[in-house]
């Protein structure tokens, strides 16, 4: 294996192992919170601008996850879908579009609210955060706790994504988000924020599912459509979750 490559897999290796021991804590209170909001029948929502979007879509509406989980779709700030790319980072910056979303939403008192923010410094997320605790929705931030103290706060508040929210999960990314260098390259490479923040949301999905099994509750959960019956299970467990779900009909 060439040795950046071989390089990579550890530095990402290195990295999830991390998140599993020091996050443990945080991943079981953002389970216990996911899992009430499942029994209670709220809503549950999960927000990211740019890359940090890809773990939020990773949660929604795929085999072996909830069914109950939206994506909370900030127009032009999913991924890198508009042109150019770099619109979706200057939307990042524009006060009012996320809290706007929002508040078009059935969210309300006693709801979850995921945001998932690398840097945890841009105005989209944490003035969305701030905004959903003011509604009574329950928040939990995924974000880069080295960020503070090392770079800028971009919100008028000074705040940060983490001062916002109930529980943080911490995906312990350096600025900069890049793992290696080498002499003939001028700038770091290979992030790995993507790969560690989707196995934190997978590892809480994953808590609540185990805790609602505890409590004797069957989790509504999606079947592969690719095994034989996964289509009709997911039919059937769609339309009796249709008050919770709004991607779907």
């Amino acid at each position: 294996m060439d040795d950046l490559v071989g390089q990579y897999f550890a530095a990402a290796a290195a990295h999830l192992e991390r998140v599993r021991t020091e996050e443990a804590g945080s991943i079981d209170r953002a389970g216990a919170l996911l899992a009430d909001a499942v029994a209670e029948g709220r809503r549950i929502f999960a927000f990211g601008a740019g890359h940090s979007s890809l773990p939020a879509q990773d949660v929604v509406y795929r085999a072996g996850g909830l069914v109950v989980l939206n994506l909370l779709n900030v127009p032009g700030t999913t991924g890198v879908n508009v042109i150019p790319a770099h619109l979706g980072s200057a939307l990042e910056r524009v006060s009012g579009l996320a809290t706007a979303t929002l508040d078009l939403t059935p969210a309300t008192t006693g709801d979850l609210l995921f945001v998932i923010s690398l840097s945890g410094r841009q105005v989209m997320p944490i003035e969305l955060a701030a905004h959903a605790r003011a509604r009574g929705l329950h928040v939990v931030g995924v974000t880069s706790l080295a960020y503070p103290g090392q770079v800028s706060s971009q919100h008028p508040s000074g705040s940060y994504l983490k001062d916002h929210c109930d529980v943080v999960l911490d995906n312990k990314v350096a600025v900069g988000d890049g793992e290696l260098t080498h002499p003939g390259v001028e700038t770091s490479f290979g992030p790995v924020s993507t790969i560690t923040t989707s196995a934190l949301m997978q590892a809480v999905v994953v808590s609540a599912v185990g805790k609602l099994a505890e409590r004797g509750i069957s989790a509504p959960l999606f079947r592969s459509g690719n095994v034989d019956g996964g289509t009709d299970w997911n039919a059937k467990v769609m339309a009796e979750n249709a008050d919770r779900i709004f991607y779907a009909f």
